[in-house]
C-alpha cells in the first residue's frame, strides 16, 4: 500500500469528537476511494460503500431518494447486516456529485447521528455550483491529489528520517552532498515520467515497464477526455472543453503558455468570456492546474488577479510527458541538452505547489516580462516569485530581475529552482535545486 499523507488526516477526522462529515474531493484516479476504503475498514467493524456513479449506470436505486428515512430503508435492503451503531459503522458515499441532493442531505445525516459518514467526489466543484443548499457547517472539504514528490520518494524506499534530514537542509538553506543530490535527481527524473497517479506508480514499482506505464497514463488521459465529452453532451450546449484540454498540452511548447481565446475556434476577435464554462470545468474537475496572471504582485495576490489571463497545466506531469514524448524517455532520464524540459519542470512545480495548498499565480507584464510563479508568503506578508529552470542558464532571468527592481512590490525574497546542487543567495534571490519544491 502506498503511503499517502492524507491518510492521517482522514483517520484523525473519523476518530475525533468533531462530527462534521468529511468530503474528499479531487480529480479521478488520484486514489480517493482506495485510501478511504482502506482507512475506513481499519477503523470501523462495519463499513458500507455506495458508489453513486456505478448506481447511475445500473439500477439507479439511490437516484430519486430525497429523505434520510428513504435512504436508510433502501440501504437496509442490501446492507442491513452491516448497519450497526453510530460508533461502529461508517458509510462511504463515493462519487457523491452524481446525485447532488445527497450533498444537502449530509446536514441531516449528521444531525441524526445514526452512523458515521464520509464522502468523495471527482467533479464536486461542478456539482456544488448547482446544489441549492450546501451544508457548510456540517462538512469539511479536503482536496486530495496524486502522489507528490515526497510520497514518491517514500514509495521508492526512502525513509522518512532521511527526508526529514533533507528538509532540515532546505530550512537551513544548505546544499546536499553530491551523492545524495544525484540520487534524488535520478528519482526526480523518473517522477517526471511516472507522475503521481497511484496505479501508474504501482506499475512502475512492480515492472519498470515504460510501455505499461504509458498505457495507464493514456487511459487516464482518455478517461478525462471522455468525462469532458459527457459533460458537454449533458449540458446541451456547444462547449469546447476537450479542445481546450488538448490545447493545454500543445501550449506547453510555446514561450507563452497561456491559452489565447482566438485560437480555440481559430476565430479572430474571440474573447475569453465565451469560454468561461470550459475553463471552469477543467479547473473544477481537477484535471488541470490553473495559474492566474498578476500584473501588480503585492500581498495578498488574490486582490489583483486577472481572471481572463490563465495558464493551464495538466494535473499530472506523467500524463504530460506521455503526451509530449510517448515512450521515448531517454531525453528525460539523461537530461539531454537537445530537449527543452522547461514545460515539464513548470508542470511538476505547479503540481507540487498545488498539492501543498498554494493558490497559483504568475507575473505577467508586457514591459517587464513573465515570471513562472508567484505565491503568497504568509509569514512575511509579502509575495515570493519563483522561476523554474531546466537548463544550465538558470542564472539568466531578466523578468525576475525587473520584478525585483520595483520597490513598491515589497518582495523579501525570490527563488530560482534548477538542476544545480548548490544552494546560494544573491541579493534577494535564493538559488536551490528543483527537488526542494517539495518543501515549499
Amino acid at each position: 500500500m502506498l503511503y499517502r499523507k492524507i491518510e492521517s488526516f482522514i483517520e484523525e477526522q473519523l476518530t475525533s469528537a468533531d462530527d462534521k462529515i468529511l468530503i474528499i474531493e479531487g480529480a479521478r484516479q488520484t486514489g480517493k476511494s482506495y485510501i478511504i476504503r482502506e482507512t475506513g475498514k481499519r477503523l470501523f467493524p462495519h463499513f458500507i460503500e455506495l458508489n453513486f456513479a456505478e448506481d447511475a449506470l445500473g439500477e439507479e436505486k439511490y437516484k430519486n431518494i430525497r429523505t434520510t428515512e428513504e435512504f436508510y430503508f433502501r440501504l437496509s435492503t442490501t446492507a442491513g447486516n452491516e448497519m450497526g451503531e453510530y460508533g461502529d459503522t461508517l458509510i462511504f458515499l463515493d462519487e457523491i456529485q452524481q446525485y447532488p441532493q445527497y450533498l444537502t442531505m449530509l446536514k441531516f445525516f449528521r444531525q441524526e447521528h445514526r452512523f458515521h459518514f464520509i464522502c468523495s467526489g471527482s467533479l464536486l466543484g461542478l456539482a456544488l455550483r448547482v446544489t441549492t443548499s450546501i451544508p457548510v457547517g456540517s462538512v469539511i472539504r479536503k482536496e486530495m491529489h496524486q502522489l507528490d514528490f515526497e510520497e514518491f520518494l517514500i514509495a521508492n524506499g526512502m525513509g522518512r528520517e532521511a527526508i526529514d534530514v533533507i528538509r532540515r537542509k532546505f530550512e537551513a538553506r544548505e546544499s546536499l552532498d553530491e551523492t545524495t543530490h544525484e540520487y534524488i535527481m535520478k528519482l526526480f527524473r523518473r517522477y517526471l515520467i511516472t507522475g503521481g497517479m497511484p496505479d501508474v506508480v504501482n506499475e512502475y514499482l512492480a515492472t519498470n515497464n515504460i510501455m505499461r506505464i504509458r498505457q495507464l497514463q493514456n487511459s487516464i488521459h482518455s478517461l478525462y477526455a471522455d468525462d469532458a465529452a459527457k459533460y458537454e453532451a449533458d449540458s446541451g450546449r456547444h462547449l469546447m472543453i476537450k479542445r481546450v484540454y488538448d490545447m493545454a498540452v500543445s501550449q506547453m511548447e510555446n514561450k507563452k503558455k497561456r491559452i489565447v481565446a482566438k485560437n480555440i475556434r481559430d476565430k479572430e476577435g474571440d474573447r475569453f468570456d465565451n469560454y468561461i464554462e470550459e475553463f471552469e470545468y477543467l479547473i473544477s474537475s481537477g484535471i488541470t492546474n490553473a495559474v492566474s496572471a498578476i500584473s501588480n504582485p503585492v500581498y495578498p495576490l488574490e486582490a489583483s488577479m486577472q481572471k481572463n489571463l490563465v495558464k493551464l497545466y495538466l494535473n499530472d506531469t506523467g500524463i504530460l510527458t506521455s503526451r509530449l514524448y510517448s515512450n521515448n524517455v531517454e531525453s528525460i532520464l539523461d537530461d539531454k541538452s537537445s530537449v527543452n524540459l522547461g514545460a515539464v519542470y513548470e508542470c511538476v512545480a505547479a503540481q507540487e505547489l498545488k498539492a501543498h495548498g498554494h493558490r497559483l499565480f504568475y507575473y505577467d507584464n508586457r514591459k517587464k516580462g513573465e515570471v513562472d510563479f508567484i505565491i503568497n508568503d504568509y509569514t512575511t506578508q509579502s509575495v515570493m516569485p519563483i522561476e523554474i529552470k531546466s537548463g544550465k542558464d538558470y542564472a539568466v532571468h531578466s523578468a525576475l530581475n525587473n520584478l525585483l527592481a520595483v520597490p513598491d512590490y515589497n518582495v523579501k525574497s525570490a527563488l530560482v529552482l534548477s538542476n544545480d546542487r548548490v544552494v546560494r543567495q544573491e541579493n534577494q534571490i535564493w538559488y536551490m535545486p528543483i527537488y526542494y519544491v517539495m518543501f515549499l
